[in-house]
């Protein structure tokens, strides 16, 4: 065991650095994706949604990254991630479009305009749609029309749609009760 230690010495004193950047990195994501969450009104199941992502991406990152550490070279690993993404794409070609929702997810945590509450008109000229925003999901919208039915929009497609805001922050929470 202590022959391990001493042979790889340089290479596990690399990696506990490694580890300790992917730690104070992630920290910082963590913190910066909810202040851009917070001050954009998003509620916190999207911004764990979002910080998920970016910790995953981390941690691929610092993989490749142990990799090359410990000797691995960059034709060994084209190799490797070619097959690996040869079959991924493969496999993803069939599902692209829960890719594509999920991108737009993420895209939408950044730029998306309206909120849950908001009450939306969808310009949709085989089915136009005109309900309040209950949830944001990775996936789709979850929409409450007026006669009480609930619609799941995907992602995808409200980035595509044009969408009017009919009324900002439509829900009644019932605080103005007396």
């Amino acid at each position: 065991m202590t022959q391990f230690f001493t042979t790889y010495q340089h290479e596990l004193i690399l990696t506990i650095v490694v580890i300790v950047i992917v730690i104070v990195l992630r920290y910082i994501l963590h913190e910066a994706l909810r202040k851009i969450g917070r001050n954009s009104g998003i509620n916190e199941a999207r911004i764990n949604l979002i910080n998920r992502y970016a910790v995953v991406t981390l941690v691929l990152i610092a993989l490749l990254i142990e990799a090359f550490i410990f000797g691995a070279e960059p034709k060994d690993l084209s190799l490797v991630f070619s097959s690996v993404f040869a079959v991924i794409g493969i496999a993803l070609f069939a599902i692209w479009s829960i890719l594509s929702n999920i991108t737009s997810g993420v895209i939408m945590f950044f730029s998306f305009p309206y909120k849950v509450g908001d009450k939306i008109k969808i310009h949709d000229k085989d089915f136009p749609i005109e309900a309040v925003i209950e949830d944001i999901r990775a996936f789709q919208l979850h929409l409450r029309q007026d006669n009480g039915d609930l619609v799941t929009y995907p992602n995808n497609l409200i980035l595509q749609k044009a969408v009017t805001l009919v009324e900002k922050d439509a829900i009644d929470d019932g605080s103005d009760a007396i």
